[in-house]
């Protein structure tokens, strides 16, 4: 697979450039799916975003997402004729927009989150200490999703603010899904 078959999925505002998806993508060459409006999204937008890249990637992907980004994974994956087309998927720290402090003005349109079984091979790392989703709740959309659940400890969002700079191991968790994948 090359680089650019890994596509990253920023969650809410993007990731600026001291986060592992930035870093994974100078380092690596992964490509990030851009979208029309980071601060405002609506899920109808970036799905279709999400659909078009995948489309027009035109053979197997591999899907790196952190927060709304693994929102993102799991409708899209629901409703598209193309999830066939996906490999595998590392979900990192899902915010969980069903929360009542995260749904109206910051995320409206994101709920409810679906939560059908992921048609590929899936890992879901999940932080006991996370502010946009409690640890119980990721282990269990993991189980809800069919996706391996990894405990990373109490690392925050796992994000620019948890220090982790180029995140080697969850690297590794990704290299080991593309190997099976």
């Amino acid at each position: 697979m090359k680089p650019s078959d890994v596509l990253l999925l920023p969650g809410w505002q993007n990731s600026g450039p001291g986060h592992w998806q930035s870093l994974w993508e100078t380092r690596h060459g992964y490509r990030r799916v851009e979208q029309h409006d980071w601060i405002h999204p609506l899920r109808g937008d970036w799905t279709a975003r999400l659909e078009e890249t995948v489309v027009d990637a035109g053979g197997p992907v591999l899907l790196v997402a952190h927060s709304l980004g693994c929102i993102l994974s799991a409708w899209w994956a629901a409703h598209s004729a193309n999830a066939c087309r996906v490999q595998g998927a590392l979900l990192v720290a899902p915010g969980d927009v069903e929360r009542p402090d995260l749904l109206g003005a910051q995320l409206p349109g994101w709920a409810p989150i679906a939560l059908q079984a992921l048609p590929f091979a899936s890992v879901l790392v999940g932080s006991r200490n996370d502010p946009y989703c409690s640890f119980e709740r990721a282990r269990s959309l993991a189980q809800a999703w069919g996706a391996d659940f990894v405990d990373c400890g109490e690392r925050g969002h796992i994000n620019t603010e948890s220090g982790l700079g180029d995140w080697d191991e969850g690297h590794g968790w990704l290299q080991r899904l593309a190997a099976r994948a």
